[in-house]
């Protein structure tokens, strides 16, 4: 079986909480815009609805709702889809993801499931494409950005303004989030944060930072 066959359906990533972005990454970027809901979302095990749209711009704040955003953008999408996650482990997680009719994904979305709303920006750093996540409603203000490739993701150079990384943390999976929104929890993240410091794992090879080729 030809590797690319054999891994289709599994991502390889690595994910880094942010307290915020660059203006440089964002300015003059229309993000994509998406609204998903998760309809299982129990021990990392997910199936998510989603729509997405590149033409319309939102801002993300406490108070862009997900299903108010649904209900006001529903002509602005322009694909959706519906994905079965498996837990992160080591960097990897199951993930079969096919395309679904746009109106039935809205149909769903406002029947059921528990929603999130976020902008999607994408941009190449180093060798690596990179999507950076910021999310509104009740996870505002988190920032998460991720790196995915076809295979583990390993000798990656983190940008600075990563904090730390959290790539096997349940917690900040979309699925997670969608049960329980950063708001609820960011006070104790930022004590634990505080008190153990920034963690990178140091099983993916060499960890290196831009402009500097020490490891993390």
């Amino acid at each position: 079986m030809p590797l690319e066959e054999e891994h289709k359906d599994f991502e390889f990533e690595r994910r880094f909480f942010c307290r915020n972005l660059p203006e440089k990454l964002t300015s003059g970027e229309t993000p994509t815009l998406i609204v998903q809901s998760y309809y299982v979302h129990e021990d990392n095990y997910a199936l998510r609805i989603r729509l997405q749209t590149d033409d319309h711009e939102l801002d993300m704040n406490s108070k862009t709702d997900a299903l108010h955003t649904l209900l006001e953008t529903g002509d602005h999408f322009t694909a959706a889809s519906m994905t079965a996650k498996g837990p992160s482990v080591g960097g990897t997680r199951y993930e079969a993801e096919r395309a679904i009719d746009i109106g039935i994904a809205q149909e769903l979305m406002l029947r059921g499931g528990s929603p999130i709303v976020k902008n999607r920006y994408g941009i190449w750093l180093d060798e690596d494409w990179w999507n950076l996540d910021v999310f509104g409603g009740e996870n505002a203000p988190l920032v998460v950005a991720e790196v995915e490739r076809s295979g583990p993701v390993t000798d990656l150079t983190i940008p600075d303004f990563c904090l730390t990384e959290i790539t096997d943390d349940p917690r900040f999976s979309n699925d997670g989030l969608a049960n329980k929104p950063f708001s609820l929890w960011a006070d104790d993240f930022d004590r634990e944060l505080t008190e153990s410091g920034p963690h990178f794992m140091s099983n993916f090879g060499h960890n290196r930072t831009e402009g500097n080729p020490d490891n993390r």
